[in-house]
């Protein structure tokens, strides 16, 4: 008689200190200094008391727990705090706040996004990084994030990590994620740095790949196929694109933890084919992972999904749940810590509420799918598909204002091809940078599957009551 598997009891001792992190952090950055300084007070009052609560009873592990949730809330409402004095202080909030011109040497964090702009005229817009800033003839010197939007004409060409030197008007941001200014400029870069050798490199790489696929596939799959495996949406339809969203695969389109997952199992399998060592595959697997982020461009979104793409693939191919929690809370923090400005960012809500689910909930309802009769394999994608949709469709609601009914299945339709077209892409990839009439030879490989993926979503965001508006904000 076979005993029933008994699944490990989650460790969640890190999860209070997560979420302490993320939230202080968002507090100081919605609401300013002084909310910051606050709950650092707020939090280091208890600490105290919990830290009395330690000394005296050395078997209180709840108390530990919580003593370790408040020091790291307290620790990060103080640097969250000066940070936002700093902002608030900074020559481009005030030149913002007047409507000055300033001029500004940046570095690009990632690709110029083209918008349509008035009187139809494009326009692009993208974030950088601030090394100083030029503002009624004094120079200042200083970090900071800005965002800056420029005729499409002369920007497109801009490549992330390249220094520029922008003039422009600045005004206030658009939203409270510690961005100093909005630089509006009406012309060309005033100056232009050189490329670093490694964004040459990957724009090699993206170039190349995207005229393979506009060679081998026809127009709308060549559009999508970039957007799939490296993030490249330049040339996405938007027909396809707004099918993407009414159908719940939008996020298909970017740059995502299960891109990354996809790639690095990949190479382990190859891995473990080849019969090598587990340190050499985790060598190769880390070259594979560098790779990726160089080419897709080291924003910090990219940056997001790969830690959170290693913590999938940590649950996947140990199947011990019982680390991956403790992974997760320990991504959330250092990713936070570095870049607080994750704290308000709805793709970082997304991204780690469906790693979450992937984590805690997915394997429950793998479990019960199975002891109802189900086969593995399609209780594996019915729970992943249906936890990702229960934790992220409120998000998507607050963000977006609209909710998809059609998203668990077109998902599920479309999961068995996202697999094979990441790594042939991938592939593909690899032999434009090696040699372009290969790519062009095998590209056609993946145009199948990209059919089914096109078919499903149009078919999905044909149907009536598709897509449903919610009231949006939290």
């Amino acid at each position: 008689m076979n005993e029933p598997e008994v699944s490990p009891v989650l460790d969640a001792r890190l999860l209070p200190s997560a979420v302490a992190v993320w939230g202080s952090s968002a507090v100081g950055i919605l609401f300013g200094a002084v909310a910051a300084w606050v709950l650092a007070v707020a939090c280091a009052i208890p600490a105290a008391i919990l830290t009395y609560v330690v000394v005296r009873r050395t078997s209180a592990g709840w108390a530990r727990i919580m003593l370790v949730a408040l020091l790291f809330g307290a620790g990060c409402s103080v640097v969250i705090g000066w940070r936002a004095t700093e902002v608030e202080g900074h020559p481009l909030t005030r030149a913002a706040l007047e409507g000055a011109w300033v001029s500004v040497e940046v570095e690009p964090s990632e690709d110029p996004h083209a918008v349509s702009g008035a009187a139809g005229q494009g326009q692009v817009f993208f974030r950088a990084t601030v090394n100083s800033v030029t503002t009624q003839n004094r120079r200042y010197s200083g970090g900071g994030l800005v965002t800056i939007r420029a005729p499409s004409s002369s920007w497109l060409e801009v490549v992330p990590g390249q220094s520029l030197t922008v003039r422009g008007r600045a005004s206030q941001p658009w939203r409270s994620d510690s961005t100093l200014a909005v630089i509006t400029s009406e012309g060309p870069p005033v100056a232009v740095g050189e490329v670093p050798w490694y964004q040459r490199w990957a724009s090699v790489v993206r170039t190349r790949f995207a005229a393979a696929c506009s060679a081998a596939l026809p127009p709308d799959q060549a559009g999508l196929l970039p957007g799939l495996v490296v993030g490249d949406t330049s040339a996405l339809s938007p027909v396809v694109k707004d099918n993407f969203t009414v159908a719940g695969l939008s996020h298909l389109t970017a740059v995502s933890g299960a891109n990354i997952s996809i790639l690095l199992g990949a190479v382990l399998l190859l891995v473990r084919a080849a019969a090598l060592s587990p340190r050499v595959g985790a060598a190769l697997a880390l070259v594979a992972l560098v790779a990726f982020v160089v080419v897709a461009r080291p924003s910090p979104s990219v940056l997001r999904a790969s830690v959170m793409g290693l913590i999938g693939l940590l649950s996947l191919v140990t199947g011990r749940r019982k680390q991956a929690l403790p992974a997760l809370a320990a991504a959330v923090i250092v990713l936070v810590v570095v870049m607080p400005e994750l704290a308000v960012d709805w793709g970082f809500a997304l991204s780690t509420t469906a790693t979450g689910a992937l984590v805690i909930i997915a394997p429950v309802w793998v479990d019960v799918l199975r002891r109802r009769g189900w086969p593995r394999w399609f209780s594996e994608m019915t729970a992943v598909s249906s936890a990702a949709f229960v934790v992220s469709a409120p998000l998507v609601g607050a963000m977006a204002g609209t909710f998809s009914v059609v998203t668990i299945a077109a998902n599920m339709a479309v999961g068995p091809v996202i697999g094979i077209i990441t790594v042939f892409g991938a592939v593909i990839a690899l032999c434009a940078l090696i040699c372009p009439p290969i790519a062009v030879f095998v590209t056609p490989l993946v145009r199948p599957p990209m059919g089914w993926l096109l078919y499903v979503s149009e078919r999905a965001a044909a149907l009536p009551g598709a897509s449903v508006v919610v009231p949006s904000g939290l």
